[in-house]
């Protein structure tokens, strides 16, 4: 990692972990789902949907405090998504970000309360943002689309639907597109959304943008594939080998390891492509360009 995208990083994962701890009332501290929902969302990791939220505002000129409230809640919700995704009713793991899941760690029943705890709980931290900034209205539709049926729920249910099946490139692309890039689509857009309200839209920024998140949560998946393939379970800190394992259909397993990693390195050129442009337009795209560098050539 570049010395200048390991400072901001930083800065932005600092900032959001000195919230995280406190997205639930005091009180609550001994509810044994809260000590479930506290034990994932507390277990590390790169906070990537956050810092790319980050990112973006001070891109476009917005307040971060106005974005605290969407970083937070962008990160309860992917905890509770892979909550969710762990259990024995799904994929069934036993190890991420280098620990016990969370219903190893706590119990089923557990489990699947902090995952709904930590989704219902992101909401409530959305509609305090809107109470506060009514402009963000948008930005709070925008979020909650993306992370239900039309977003990552509805990729979560092809991906089911689709184990010990071969599927066709367009059902994998919109899998994926869903799973794990309307998150990432999240990230980028609720600052711009948000600067839109404010300032006007701009539609050549919105389109580099769109292009920019497209190419990312694609790229983020190709190489969550490759790593399944690829990586030292250590180092990944979650089970390896589990998508042939589970017999689901992934970039590797449709086309190939090389033609994925021909797949990932393409994607990552229109990824910077779009950057490019929007450097043309005068904005100041060094982070996101050394960020986009680390997530592709990312080993966990």
């Amino acid at each position: 990692m570049t010395s200048n995208v390991s400072y901001t990083m930083k800065k932005y994962q600092e900032r959001l972990e000195q919230m995280l701890p406190n997205v639930f009332p005091e009180e609550l501290s001994d509810d044994p789902t809260v000590k479930a929902s506290l034990y994932s969302l507390l277990a590390g990791g790169k906070r990537i949907r956050p810092v790319l939220m980050y990112m973006f505002a001070d891109l476009l000129g917005v307040d971060l405090e106005i974005i605290d409230d969407y970083a937070v809640a962008i990160e309860m919700i992917h905890t509770y998504s892979l909550i969710h995704d762990d259990l024995p009713c799904m994929d069934n793991d036993d190890l991420r970000r280098g620990k016990p899941t969370c219903h190893v760690a706590n119990g089923e029943n557990f489990a699947l309360l902090a995952g709904d705890c930590l989704m219902n709980r992101a909401y409530e931290r959305v509609l305090d943002a809107v109470k506060k900034h009514p402009e963000t209205i948008d930005a709070a539709m925008y979020f909650a689309t993306n992370a239900g049926i039309l977003g990552m729920v509805g990729g979560q249910s092809i991906d089911l639907d689709s184990e010990g099946k071969k599927i066709d490139t367009g059902k994998l692309c919109e899998l994926h597109e869903k799973k794990t890039g309307a998150l990432i689509n999240t990230s980028c857009l609720v600052p711009y959304l948000i600067y839109a309200a404010q300032k006007g839209k701009n539609e050549e920024v919105e389109k580099r943008i769109k292009r920019f998140s497209a190419g990312t949560g694609l790229g983020f998946q190709i190489k969550d594939d490759l790593l399944d393939v690829q990586a030292d379970e250590s180092v990944l800190g979650k089970t390896v080998g589990k998508d042939e394992r589970d017999e689901k259909s992934t970039f590797v397993t449709v086309f190939g390891e090389k033609n994925a990693q021909k797949m990932l390195d393409d994607t990552y050129s229109d990824v910077f492509c779009a950057l490019d442009e929007l450097q043309e337009m005068g904005y100041q795209v060094r982070d996101l360009r050394q960020l986009s560098e680390l997530l592709q050539n990312r080993i966990q």
